[in-house]
């Protein structure tokens, strides 16, 4: 059921890409308990239109759709029809990202394909997701841009920890996100549309399971434990408050940067991430 006391994004409107799993889910969900109507998109249809369903089930208003953010006539298409079925879109959550090419958890040093595919949606599926938006934002000078990265974008990754530089294309597309967000935040200030960054810690995930594989399969002094038992020690020996965050998290901390609450917050980059990196 929807919280009759947290409905600061009543009458608004958002998109949410890759939100047919993981943290784009749980910030569709949020964004939805939130009073938001929510259009919800992802390369896997069948998991936006599950998560569409849970939020028209919980008596929100949510749509579905198949968008690729690496393709800029994919995610404007699904744009233009949000806009349609909402009158308007006041919020734009960039959340679609990938870890790497087919094959990370066997890998112990990345591959040109991880270094396409992770600057392809990491970097330019954010990139075709803004450019989709900024001209119904722009023209009624309001809107609410919040791309998702990562604390790994804050400080290297998977290069100095022995096992090996898998991680670093991820790591590297991820600053990129940041660096883009202080970028749009200069840019489109002129037009009240706000540009934050949200940067997420250690969810068990899809992502983050397939971190967990690699480092099983990679790292001698894991092999004997379950991927779920190897984040469980990451959280332990990594994590200042000891537990996981979950996606509700990363929803919750989107859902102030998108209310009125953060109007004069701009060009951050703000950790959910148990206090894991604090920069």
């Amino acid at each position: 059921m929807l919280d009759p006391m947290s409905r600061q994004l009543e009458g608004r409107a958002a998109i949410v890409t890759g939100a047919g799993r993981g943290i784009g889910r749980g910030i569709a969900l949020v964004l939805g308990n939130r009073g938001a109507s929510v259009a919800v998109c992802d390369l896997d249809e069948q998991n936006a239109k599950a998560v569409a369903e849970e939020i028209n089930a919980a008596q929100g208003k949510a749509i579905s759709g198949l968008a690729d953010v690496t393709s800029k006539k994919s995610i404007e298409e699904f744009t233009a029809r949000a806009i349609s079925e909402f009158n308007a879109i006041d919020i734009c959550v960039a959340n679609a990202g990938v870890i790497g090419a087919a094959g990370y958890t066997e890998r112990r040093d990345y591959t040109d394909a991880d270094w396409d595919i992770t600057y392809g949606v990491n970097v330019r599926g954010l990139v075709n997701t803004a450019e989709a938006i900024i001209p119904h934002m722009a023209e009624r000078r309001y809107g609410r841009i919040i791309n998702i990265s990562s604390h790994g974008g804050r400080a290297p990754a998977g290069v100095s920890t022995g096992r090996g530089t898998v991680g670093m294309p991820y790591s590297v597309s991820k600053a990129a996100a940041i660096q883009w967000t202080h970028a749009l935040a200069i840019k489109l200030g002129k037009f009240d549309i706000n540009v934050n960054v949200v940067c997420p810690g250690k969810l068990w995930t899809p992502m983050w399971e397939t971190i967990s594989m690699q480092i099983h399969l990679q790292d001698p002094d894991m092999a004997d434990l379950t991927p779920r038992e190897v984040f469980d020690l990451q959280i332990e020996k990594d994590v200042p408050l000891g537990r996981p965050q979950t996606p509700e998290d990363i929803g919750r901390a989107v859902a102030f940067l998108a209310s009125d609450d953060a109007s004069e917050i701009t060009g951050q980059a703000l950790n959910v991430n148990g206090g894991t990196r604090m920069n």
